[in-house]
């Protein structure tokens, strides 16, 4: 089992570069596939970006492509997600998730909310313009 507790968000102005962490308890977290995802009010949760095992693989929702990097710490159990060139669209809460496996490949599972085992409490962030 893994506890994730996320933390870097807040109220930032539109253009900002914030960075967000998310650290995870336990001793295998090198085996858990990380994830990102986001709430904001009145609309459903959904997919930020994904990394593997090792973080050589990443993936991204095409809304946030080319301006958020997901990257993972194996030795200090944490992934984080750098934010740049914030929008106001891009508030809401944000949530690390992981999971160990997926239904069929971490490809076709990663943007799926579904297929994520772990949770973390989230972590507001707010854009102002």
């Amino acid at each position: 089992q893994v506890q994730l507790v996320e933390s870097g968000g807040g109220l930032v102005q539109a253009g900002d570069s914030p960075r967000l962490s998310c650290a995870a308890s336990g001793r295998t977290f090198s085996s858990y596939y990380m994830g990102w995802f986001r709430q904001a009010p009145g609309k459903e949760r959904e997919f930020v970006a994904a990394v593997s095992l090792t973080g050589l693989s990443t993936y991204y929702a095409d809304s946030v492509k080319g301006r958020f990097t997901i990257s993972r710490d194996n030795a200090k159990n944490t992934v984080y997600l750098q934010m740049i060139s914030l929008k106001p669209e891009d508030t809401a809460v944000y949530y690390c998730a992981a999971s160990r496996t997926f239904r069929s490949s971490w490809y076709h599972g990663a943007s799926d909310a579904v297929e994520y085992e772990y949770w973390g409490q989230g972590t507001q962030v707010t854009v102002s313009s």
